[in-house]
């Protein structure tokens, strides 16, 4: 009897735009973790001294078109990164555009032109910032590093490997200073997962987590907010829809439960990264992560439920004062207030910042022992903590 037709194989879809699901650990990205392996782990001062005698650091955006790419660009201006040089690297079609550089303390407004990514266009740089796919950064960034380069990459291709530290600077920041080359930077909802999660983990400890995503738009990039958009737009008309693009599915009116590619046993690669992820940042690798992930009609900002199964007992009061106070998260858990005055974590609330608001604070009444269970639900911006400005707080750590 035939084999019945994969409904999932013409593969995943892309994450982050153009950043796609998490490769095999293939041979090419063995030897490149050899390589990098056999360089001295990086002086922590190399960076900054850079920086002050060169006056600012020569930073490349590799994926700088693209969603997440110029929000790092947005960010470098934001937070004031010290720059002597920005270069724009992109794609044939944008090679030669003008993006409209709105200037920081070190580096003056003024137009900067979009080159194509080559090796050549990152010669003599100091700092490169990754939004690009994978195929780009396993070609790109070695020779780089070869050359002297420090690599902060947000695609997925570098993230598991053992000489490449992976890193939320609010989780695990020390673990930045011992790169030898490559910083990784993890996917979106492992970030805004673990931000609020570590803080209850060190006090309490963590054995397991079970969680369900939700997932704006913005997690496959520009496109996908183009296309729900124009799903929207379509609806409000009464026209045809438009034929699915970025998603398999329609997005406007409807929940798709799928974001990647699926495994053998049923998990998406999208669901299994909080795991693998998780297990390396936090390090912690018994955690045990059940993940359920879902594409929501929502145009920014994802929502995750999560359920934490703790080694000792944490009350929900105790943990609403732990998080009160921990860095990257804003407390948003006032449920039981009458309207318009109750509060808890909407993506509404927390587009175009970088905390991770987190709320719905209960006893896990499914535990064994509910004092060692904690529900909660959090929100943060995907575009933003979830990938561009994560990325660029790793290149802080390294130059401050």
């Amino acid at each position: 009897m035939a084999a019945p037709e994969n409904p999932f194989a013409n593969g995943p879809i892309q994450e982050q735009d153009p950043i796609s699901a998490t490769p095999q650990v293939t041979g090419e990205l063995l030897a490149i973790d050899e390589a990098l392996a056999a360089r001295p782990a990086a002086n922590a001062a190399d960076l900054k001294a850079v920086a002050a005698r060169e006056g600012g650091l020569d930073v490349a955006v590799v994926g700088a078109t693209g969603a997440v790419g110029r929000q790092m660009v947005e960010c470098l201006a934001e937070r004031d990164f010290p720059l002597r040089r920005l270069r724009l690297l992109g794609s044939d079609r944008t090679d030669g555009d003008v993006f409209d550089w709105q200037g920081n303390a070190s580096l003056p407004a003024g137009p900067i032109t979009f080159h194509k990514g080559t090796h050549e266009a990152l010669e003599g740089v100091d700092l490169i910032l990754g939004a690009a796919a994978n195929d780009i950064a396993i070609e790109l960034y070695p020779r780089a590093v070869e050359a002297g380069a420090v690599v902060v990459d947000n695609s997925s291709a570098f993230r598991l490997l053992p000489h490449v530290p992976l890193v939320v600077p609010e989780v695990n920041a020390a673990d930045a200073f011992a790169h030898h080359g490559i910083v990784a930077n993890p996917n979106c909802a492992t970030i805004i997962c673990l931000v609020p999660v570590w803080p209850l983990a060190q006090r309490a400890g963590l054995t397991s987590m079970v969680v369900s995503t939700y997932q704006a738009a913005s997690g496959a990039g520009r496109r996908g907010m183009e296309d729900l958009v124009a799903e929207e737009a379509a609806l409000a008309l009464g026209e045809p829809l438009p034929a699915p693009g970025t998603f398999p599915y329609q997005l406007a009116l409807n929940l798709i439960p799928q974001i990647g590619g699926f495994d053998g046993r049923g998990y998406t690669s999208e669901e299994m990264k909080l795991q693998n992820e998780g297990r390396k940042i936090m390090h912690l690798p018994e955690l045990r992560v059940g993940c359920t992930c879902v594409r929501v009609p929502v145009m920014r900002s994802h929502a995750e439920s999560v359920t934490l199964r703790l080694e000792r007992p944490l009350s929900p009061a105790e943990a609403r004062e732990i998080l009160a106070s921990a860095p990257g998260v804003k407390l948003v858990d006032e449920p039981a207030a009458e309207p318009p005055a109750r509060r808890y974590p909407m993506p509404i609330d927390t587009s175009d910042q970088d905390l991770v608001a987190v709320g719905r604070i209960r006893e896990d009444l499914a535990a064994e022992d509910p004092s060692k269970g904690l529900c909660l639900w959090c929100s943060g911006d995907q575009i933003r903590k979830g990938a561009a400005s994560n990325t660029v707080q790793i290149a802080e750590l390294l130059v401050r």
